[in-house]
C-alpha cells in the first residue's frame, strides 16, 4: 500500500514541484495586478490549491499518454506506469479525481471563470497528445501554463481587459522558453522514439531562438509594468529577473543535457523574482480596481 501511494504521489510529481512553480508565479502575477494589491484570501486559497491540482492532473494524463515511450528515454524511465507500480486504469481514475477538485475549486467563483476553465482542462488534456504530430507542443503548454491568467481576472474582476493579455503572451513566450531547454535534455533519446519539440525543430539554432524567446518575454513584461502603471519596484524586478536569461544562456552554451535541466529550473526563481517586484511595487502603490 505505501509503494502504492509513494507511486500516485510520484504521478502527480509531488516530489518535484518545479512545474508546480512555474504555473504558480503568473497565475500570482495576475491575480496582484487584478486586485491592485493584496488579492482576496478566498481567491488566494482557490488559485493556489487550483494549480496544484491542475499541475498534478496534467502530469498524469501526460504520463498516461507517454507510457509506451517513457521507458526508452533515460529521464523518464523509472516513472510509475513505466515499472507498473501503478496502473494505467488507476492513472484514469487519478486524473479524473483531481480534475473533479479543481472543477468543484472553480464553482465558487463565477460563470466566466468557470468556462475558462473548460478551455484550461481542455489544452491541458491534448498537451500530452500534440507532441505526436507536432513539433510545436511548447505552444499548447505555454497556453496551458497562461490560462490561470484570464481565469485570475475573471474570478477578481469580472472580465478581461485587454492588458491582461500581455501577460498571457509574455507567459506563453517564456513557457516555451524554459520548456525548449527542457526539452534539449531529452532530445536524442526523443528523436530514437519519434517524440516531436521545439528542441529538434529548431536543431543548432535552439540557443537563438531560445534567447530571442527571451528577449520578447523581458519585453512584453516591461510592456506589462506600463500598461499598469507600475513603479520602480516592478521594474527592477523584471530587470534583475531578466539577468537570469543571460545566466541560463551561459550554462546551455555546450548544450549538456543537465546543464540545460538546471537552466530550465533557473525558470523558478526568474518567475519569483518577477512576482517578487509586483507584489512590493503593488504593496507600496496600491492600484484602483
Amino acid at each position: 500500500m505505501q509503494t502504492k501511494l509513494l507511486g500516485l504521489a510520484q504521478l502527480m510529481r509531488i516530489d518535484k514541484p518545479v512545474g508546480t512553480l512555474l504555473l504558480l508565479w503568473p497565475t500570482y502575477w495576475a491575480l496582484w495586478l487584478a486586485s491592485g494589491g493584496f488579492p482576496e484570501w478566498d481567491l488566494l486559497i482557490i488559485f493556489t490549491s487550483g494549480v496544484f491540482l491542475m499541475r498534478a492532473a496534467g502530469c498524469v494524463v501526460n504520463d498516461f499518454a507517454d507510457r509506451g515511450w517513457d521507458g526508452s528515454v533515460k529521464r523518464t524511465s523509472s516513472r510509475p506506469l513505466v515499472t507498473g507500480v501503478v496502473t494505467p486504469k488507476e492513472a484514469i481514475i487519478l486524473f479524473f479525481v483531481l480534475i473533479t477538485l479543481a472543477f468543484f475549486l472553480v464553482l465558487l467563483t463565477n460563470p466566466l471563470t468557470i468556462l475558462l476553465s473548460l478551455g484550461a482542462a481542455g489544452i491541458a488534456a491534448i498537451y500530452p497528445f500534440v507532441k505526436r504530430v507536432s513539433h510545436l507542443p511548447q505552444i499548447v503548454l505555454g497556453a496551458a501554463f497562461s490560462f490561470g491568467i484570464p481565469m485570475a481576472f475573471s474570478a477578481t474582476q469580472n472580465a478581461l481587459p485587454a492588458a491582461m493579455w500581455l501577460i498571457f503572451l509574455a507567459n506563453l513566450l517564456w513557457t516555451m522558453a524554459y520548456d525548449t531547454l527542457y526539452a534539449m535534455v531529452d532530445r536524442d533519446d526523443d528523436l530514437t522514439v519519434g517524440i516531436k519539440s521545439t528542441a529538434i525543430l529548431f536543431g543548432q539554432a535552439d540557443r537563438l531562438i531560445v534567447g530571442i524567446l527571451q528577449s520578447m518575454t523581458f519585453a512584453l513584461w516591461l510592456l506589462m509594468a506600463w500598461q499598469f502603471q507600475r513603479h520602480e519596484p516592478a521594474y527592477i524586478g523584471i530587470i534583475v529577473a531578466s539577468v537570469g536569461f543571460i545566466w541560463q544562456q551561459w550554462r546551455i552554451k555546450d548544450r549538456a543535457r543537465m546543464a540545460c535541466f538546471q537552466a530550465f529550473k533557473d525558470n523558478i526563481i526568474v518567475g519569483l523574482i518577477v512576482f517578487v517586484g509586483l507584489a512590493v511595487d503593488l504593496y507600496l502603490y496600491p492600484a484602483a480596481v
